[in-house]
C-alpha cells in the first residue's frame, strides 16, 4: 500500500487531503502543519526534500498571494521533487467544497441556486460559505457556522468542525470527483495524487 504524507494549512485542509489520498487508493501518512500558511512557507524546502524519497502532498490556498496557482508554485519551489504533489486551492479550499453544488446545498440546507456556479472565480470562497450558512433553513447550521453578532469573529463557533463533517461523512456528502468537474485546481490535485500512486505501485 502506498503511504502519502501531507502538510496543510488547517483542519479543513487536513480533512480534504485525507479524503483525496484515500480516494486515490493510498494510505494517509502523518499530516503536518495545520498552523496556517506562514509555517508551510517556512518549511516547504524540507517537505520538498522529503519528496525526493517518499510520496508527499502539500496543499496551500492561493488566497490573494499571487495572480494564479503557477505563479505561487514558482515562488515557493524552484525545482519540485519527483514524489511531491504541491497543489494550490483556487482561491481557498472552500471552493473545492462549494464545487459539489448539490452536496453543499443539501448539507447547508440552502437552495442550490444560491451556490455559485464557478466557485473558483469567487474572491473569498470562505466568506461565500459563511454567507450561505447564514441563510440555512436549519438553525443549528446557522448557529454553528455563521458568526454571532458582536462576536468579532469571521465564522461561527463550529464552522471548521461542520465542514470537516461534510468532507469526512461516510454517506458521502462531499463527492471529490464530482466537484472536480467544476474546479480545475481540484481536478489537478486528484490527477497528481493518482499519478503519484500509479508511479509508486509501478516502482
Amino acid at each position: 500500500m502506498v503511504v502519502i504524507s501531507a502538510a496543510v494549512e488547517g483542519l479543513i485542509d487536513e480533512a480534504v487531503v485525507k479524503r483525496l489520498i484515500m480516494e486515490a487508493g493510498a494510505t494517509v501518512g502523518p499530516v503536518y502543519g495545520k498552523q496556517g500558511k506562514k509555517p508551510l512557507r517556512t518549511g516547504i524546502n524540507g517537505y520538498n526534500n522529503a519528496g525526493r524519497y517518499r510520496p508527499w502532498i502539500v496543499l496551500v490556498d492561493l488566497d490573494q498571494d499571487a495572480s494564479c496557482a503557477p505563479d505561487l508554485c514558482r515562488a515557493w519551489i524552484s525545482e519540485k521533487s519527483p514524489k511531491l504533489c504541491f497543489r494550490v486551492a483556487v482561491r481557498e479550499v472552500e471552493a473545492w467544497l462549494l464545487s459539489d453544488r448539490e452536496g453543499i446545498a443539501r448539507f447547508l440546507s440552502v437552495p442550490i441556486s444560491r451556490v455559485p456556479i464557478d466557485p473558483e472565480s469567487e474572491i473569498n470562497p470562505k466568506q461565500t460559505m459563511v454567507n450561505l450558512a447564514g441563510t440555512s433553513k436549519r438553525r443549528s447550521i446557522r448557529e454553528d457556522m455563521f458568526p454571532r453578532p458582536g462576536s468579532g469573529r469571521s465564522v461561527g463557533p463550529a464552522y471548521t468542525s461542520r465542514l470537516v463533517e461534510f468532507v469526512q461523512s461516510p454517506e458521502p456528502l462531499w463527492r471529490p470527483n464530482h466537484a472536480a468537474n467544476h474546479s480545475q485546481s481540484l481536478q489537478r490535485c486528484i490527477k497528481c495524487l493518482e499519478q503519484l500512486v500509479q508511479k509508486e505501485v509501478g516502482d
